[in-house]
This record gives structure tokens, C-alpha cells and sequence, in this order.
């Protein structure tokens, strides 16, 4: 797929990463002459410096011919203008923009090709926000994904020592859980994917994902760890959008405080909130956390635009004694440093962000991608289609199915029907199949399983 990349910064160099190593035909737009030259060096990719709105510079860029814009850059109105202008020059077929701003996604109205041509909406930072909304609602879980309308979950969990199933052969999994269904769809150990069987035996710390029905992600927790009591005194450090949004979105379930440093900036969120209680102050002010019982707090999530900020105060308040800490963490290599640490879960705006992107570069009818382990393994919805004659899934058992090695089919939703998946189970035509990756490698792979031809026989 031809795709014009407007805006080298984080998420734009995320998704490059992501697409670059697909045999895609990327091309990046930016201003900044050295982040062009950086990404160039490393990538397989084009680059053209110049105004990611302009007419001409997107030309350059091979607008005529693009299959995709994806306009990430830190204007959210340079955005909804670039894709004006390859709507309007180019006829560009996908146009996807990053717009931040609510004031812009609160009206749907503006978006269309009677108004701003603009296909897909992406906003980073309420994707962010629905990621630390289902880690909080999900006490012990190390990732929360949702599928098809969240009837099916993804969940990672480590287990602990104690827990039920550790030290045990995976089979027994069901044996513990009579009427209640799931799979187990990888295991990383010491950070090595393992493919699990029936016979695996889980051990403690092991990160296992596993996938199951949204009301039984409690129940299938408990057999891997010892269950946490639900969270209900909350702290987040940075009254920046993403922080706003989660005590706007928190504040009537949980009993919610926000840490901000701008005296200005506090005064008008404390104005904008109704139950969030909103203090002035330095988020890593060891006097400050003391002072609101920091030893009493579920969840300490630190989510400043800084991410030495976040680090340290996380740090800090695991040591005065909160429950569990989160950090939101831009640069890469700072990600697993501080997670293997006191940290207890370190969150990647741009790896939340780039599943959303990823499901209109996959071919074939996909519904949903969740990108994993820092963009090497992925999870993905995809919705079968034919018969028996047309395709590799369709009217055959998960056992028939040829799988790229390190695949996994966890489930099946047909309808309203939520179908774990089994040797036996029968795909049928417009079954949304629920796949595990754990090597993003074989995706093509993968999207030819889904592909309908005129026979496969």
C-alpha cells in the first residue's frame, strides 16, 4: 500500500516503524530536516521535507497516486486541512487525521466529504484514556483489550506464587472453571513467547494472555493470580487532556484526585470538575503526596507531558506505600526499564494508538488491531467471509486450519454469540475471528487466510 506519513514526531514515527518492515511504500512529511534524516537512515522508507498542508509538498510526496493519508502532525488544524487538500487535488481513497482538540470530535457533523473529508478520526490521547479507564476497572490485569464491541476481551495478567493454576499443566484451566470458557492465547516468559498446549505448565511470573467473555475476565484472573479488591481512591498526576478526561470519566465511580502545576490551570479544572478534588501543586512532592494519604491510594497514575516527571513521582509514590502505579512513558527504551522495576505498569501512548491505525493499513474485512510487545506480536478481529470453496476458514475446524506458526484463534463472535475456540469449533461465513500474533511477521500470512478466491480446492 502507497501511504503518505504528514508529521514525524512520535506517533508518526511509531506508525513508520510499524509499516516501513511490510513491504508498504511510506513516505514522510515534516519540517524538521533531522528527524527526516534520522528516520531515513534507519527505515526503508521516503522522506520530503516541507509544510504537511501544502499542496505541492504533498505532490511532491506522491499524493497523485497515494492509497492513504495519514496526517499525525502536532496541528490538529494542519491535519484537517491536509486532508482537504488531498480530497480535493488527489482523491486520495483513505484519509485519516489526528485531531485532539474536543471542541473539533464533539461535533461529527464537521467530518464528511459535504465538509471536512476526513475518513477516520484518531485522538491519541482519548485512546490513551479508554486504555487507563479499563486497567482501573480490571484490578490485577497488565493489559485490558476489547473486540467486537467488547462481548470478547484480551487480558494480560503475571502470574503470581499461590495462584490456582500455577505449577499446574494449562488443561487444568477448565477443570477449575465448570461453565465458564476460555483460552489461553500466549505465555512470554522472561520475555520469550511461548506457544502454549495443553500441557504447559504455567509458572509464576509468567505474562499470560488470555481471552474469554467480558463477564468472565474476573473469574479466569483468579485462577492465574490472587484477585485484587476493586480500586477506589485514585490519584493522577498532570491535569493536561488525558488526565482531565480520566477524573471526568472516573469521578462518579471512584473517589478521584488530580495533581496540577499550573496554578491558573488547576483553578479552571477544579471549575470544569464536580467531585474530583484538584490540588496545586508538584507531583513529585513527597510532602504533598503524604499530605493526601498517598499510603491509602489504589491507583497512583502519573500522566504529565514529562516522562522523567511521570517516572519519578510513580517511583515516589510506590515507595510512600500506593497500591499500584502507573507512568505514562513517550520514549521507547525507557518503557521495560521501568516496568521490570517498582512501576507496576508503564503505558505507551504510542503503542495504545497505533492498533487503531493499523486497522485500515490490514487488507481484508478487520474490525480491530491491538498492537503488542512494543509492535512485535498483534492482536487482531478480523470477519470471515465465503464458503468452503472460497475459503481457508470458512466451514473448516480451527484443527483444519493451516495457522502461521505462533498464531492462535481465541474466539469466535457470531451474532451475539461469544464462541472460545476449540480443535472442533467450525468457522462459519461473517464469524468475527479473534486471532493472537505473536510474530507480526506473518501478517500477510494471516490476511491470506481471510482472503475469498474462486476456489481453494
Amino acid at each position: 500500500m502507497k501511504i503518505i506519513i504528514l508529521g514525524a514526531g512520535q506517533v508518526g514515527t511509531s506508525v513508520a516503524n510499524n509499516l516501513a518492515s511490510e513491504a508498504n511504500d511510506i513516505t514522510v512529511v515534516d519540517q524538521d530536516e533531522e528527524l527526516l534524516r534520522e528516520m531515513a537512515d534507519r527505515l526503508d522508507l521516503r522522506t520530503i521535507q516541507g509544510h504537511a498542508a501544502h499542496p505541492e509538498v504533498l505532490r511532491r510526496a506522491g499524493g497523485e497516486d497515494a492509497e492513504m493519508i495519514l496526517a499525525v502532525t502536532n496541528s490538529d488544524e494542519t491535519n484537517m486541512v491536509a486532508c482537504q487538500v488531498a480530497y480535493t487535488l488527489f482523491h486520495t481513497p483513505t484519509k485519516i487525521a489526528r485531531v485532539r482538540e474536543p471542541g473539533f470530535t464533539r461535533h461529527p457533523e464537521l467530518f464528511g466529504n459535504d465538509a471536512l473529508p476526513i475518513d477516520v478520526l484518531i485522538s491519541p490521547e482519548q485512546v490513551v484514556t479508554d486504555y487507563i479507564m479499563r486497567l482501573v476497572d480490571n484490578p490485577g490485569a497488565l493489559q485490558v483489550l476489547e473486540f467486537a464491541n467488547d462481548r470478547v476481551r484480551l487480558v494480560a495478567v503475571k502470574a503470581y506464587y499461590g495462584g490456582p493454576l500455577v505449577g499446574h499443566e494449562l488443561c487444568r484451566l477448565y477443570e477449575h472453571m465448570p461453565g465458564i470458557d476460555a483460552r489461553v492465547a500466549a505465555i512470554y516468559r522472561k520475555g520469550q513467547a511461548i506457544q502454549p498446549e495443553g500441557d504447559t505448565i504455567i509458572e509464576a511470573d509468567d505474562e499470560v494472555f488470555f481471552v474469554a467473555a467480558t463477564e468472565h475476565i474476573r473469574a479466569v484472573t483468579s485462577e492465574l493470580r490472587k484477585l485484587e479488591k476493586p480500586f477506589k481512591r485514585l490519584i493522577f498526576a498532570g491535569g493536561g487532556n488525558i488526565g482531565v478526561r480520566l477524573a471526568r470519566a472516573l469521578e462518579d465511580r471512584y473517589q478521584v484526585k488530580l495533581i496540577e502545576r499550573d496554578k491558573a490551570r488547576a483553578q479552571h479544572i477544579a471549575e470544569d470538575l464536580t467531585r474530583t478534588i484538584v490540588l496545586h501543586g508538584d507531583v513529585a512532592d513527597e510532602n504533598l503526596l503524604l499530605e493526601e494519604n498517598i499510603e491509602a491510594t489504589d491507583v497512583f497514575c502519573a500522566v504529565t507531558n514529562d516522562d522523567e516527571a511521570n517516572i519519578l513521582s510513580a517511583m515516589l509514590a510506590k515507595k510512600l506505600g500506593a497500591r499500584k502505579v502507573m507512568a505514562l512513558i513517550n520514549r521507547h527504551a525507557y518503557v521495560d526499564m521501568v516496568q521490570s522495576g517498582p512501576i507496576d505498569i508503564a503505558i505507551s501512548p504510542q503503542q495504545a494508538t497505533i492498533g487503531s491505525l493499523l486497522r485500515h493499513v490490514r487488507r481484508g474485512d478487520v474490525e480491530m488491531v491491538h498492537s503488542l510487545r512494543h509492535g512485535a506480536a498483534e492482536a487482531i478481529e478480523a470477519v470471515a467471509h465465503g464458503d468452503r470453496s472460497s475459503s481457508k476458514l470458512v466451514g473448516r475446524a480451527i484443527g483444519e486450519i493451516d495457522l502461521p506458526k505462533g498464531t492462535s484463534i481465541g474466539a469466535i463472535v457470531r451474532g451475539e454469540e461469544v464462541i472460545i475456540a476449540h480443535h472442533d469449533t467450525v468457522v462459519e461465513s461473517e464469524d468475527h475471528v479473534i486471532l493472537f500474533l505473536m510474530d507480526k511477521r506473518r501478517i500477510a500470512e494471516v490476511e491470506r487466510l481471510f482472503q475469498v478466491g474462486i476456489t481453494f480446492l
